[in-house]
């Protein structure tokens, strides 16, 4: 097996299939990367058996090949190497030569038949959607995503596809996060299916802000991400979703239009009295034209106040300052609606305009009539 590459491309190819090695494992080859070496293009791959990352680049390949090196000592060894052609030359007794200018170094490698095959994706759907949007959708729902494995399902975002328009939605049983977006080819297709966090998280990772398109594939019972030359395998997750649609209150008290970049400012300054060991909420207060915000512990109290456009008649509410500050981050518009009912019904985030691209809905914290802004 030889092969001559640039070093720049080898190194992005290294670290990104890195992303799904596993770092301690039983089976040797899967703390490694599989390289193979074939018409003109060089395939890295990493899989720890739940997620499997596969992208190519293009080489020089005057002996194709396959073999499997340790991710952390390739990826090492090529990140310090100097910029230009890293020549690799591997013979059948696994030892590999690798140059690049001055620098030479001599590593094992380990049969690429030990690595384990990747699940086949046998699409019978597929969804193509841009790049930026793909990535914009997943950045602004991944954080609601449960962390809690006792409920599988609820560790990825539903996918759903219906008249051409691609809605996901993540939950953690605080909060809902959703993001809709039309798809580029409008095709027949109506489905639904649960994608990993994990996996979310690489495809957000690999996408651009390119407008080229990015394909979903759906198999039987994995899920592949196509985004340039880079594949995303993972198992989709089985199980009841939340059913959202009851969750979400249909009307609301009072409706207050906000300008996001305010609302993120006055909660990020109260949170500052707030940390992991000294923890409260943040108690809102909702007047006429105004939003009085206050969050007291052990380090200190804070208050602040942003003008808002409405009134919900003196509304007292509390909110643990993460949801909402994640909530606010995440949101792409600059003006939102807070939507409004008691201080122990959920608040839902909008737009403010009538486009609905996205919706987020966070559960309040008791807080106690005795406090004081």
């Amino acid at each position: 097996m030889k092969f001559n590459c640039d070093r720049s491309l080898l190194l992005n190819a290294v670290t990104i299939a890195s992303r799904t090695v596993a770092p301690k494992s039983t089976i040797p080859a899967l703390e490694g990367l599989l390289f193979e070496a074939e018409g003109g293009f060089l395939t890295v791959t990493g899989y720890n058996l739940k997620t499997g990352i596969r992208t190519r680049l293009e080489a020089d390949i005057p002996e194709e090949g396959r073999m499997v090196l340790n991710a952390r000592l390739f990826g090492e060894i090529i990140r310090k190497m100097p910029e230009g052609t890293v020549s690799f030359q591997a013979g059948g007794d696994l030892l590999v030569k690798l140059t690049c200018g001055m620098s030479y170094f001599e590593i094992m490698g380990i049969a690429a038949d030990e690595f384990p095959e990747l699940p086949s994706v046998e699409a019978q759907n597929a969804i193509y959607i841009q790049e930026k949007k793909l990535k914009s959708m997943i950045g602004e729902t991944l954080f609601a995503v449960s962390t809690n494995e006792s409920r599988p399902v609820h560790t990825g975002s539903l996918f759903e596809v219906e008249d051409g328009v691609l809605t996901i939605t993540s939950v953690d049983g605080y909060r809902l996060a959703q993001r809709r977006e039309a798809l580029d080819e409008k095709k027949e297709l109506t489905t639904t299916f649960v994608a990993p966090g994990a996996a979310l998280a690489e495809a957000e990772r690999v996408a651009s802000d390119s407008e080229d398109a990015a394909v979903i594939s759906l198999g039987s019972r994995h899920i592949m991400f196509s985004i340039g030359d880079t594949e995303i395998i993972s198992r989709r997750l089985e199980g009841e979703f939340l059913d959202y649609r009851k969750s979400v209150p249909k009307e609301s008290a009072y409706s207050l239009r906000a300008d996001r970049k305010d609302l993120l400012n006055v909660f990020e300054r109260v949170s500052l009295m707030i940390s992991e060991k000294y923890k409260s909420p943040v108690r809102c207060r909702f007047e006429d034209g105004l939003l009085k915000l206050s969050a007291a512990t052990a380090l200190g109290k804070a208050t602040d106040e942003c003008a808002v456009q409405g009134d919900a008649g003196g509304l007292e509410i509390g909110f643990n300052n993460r949801y909402i500050l994640d909530a606010l981050r995440a949101a792409p518009t600059d003006e939102l609606i807070l939507r409004l009912s008691s201080p122990t019904s959920p608040c839902v985030i909008q737009p403010a305009s009538e486009d609905g691209s996205f919706l987020y809905l966070i559960l309040p914290v008791r807080i106690r009539s005795a406090e004081a802004l």
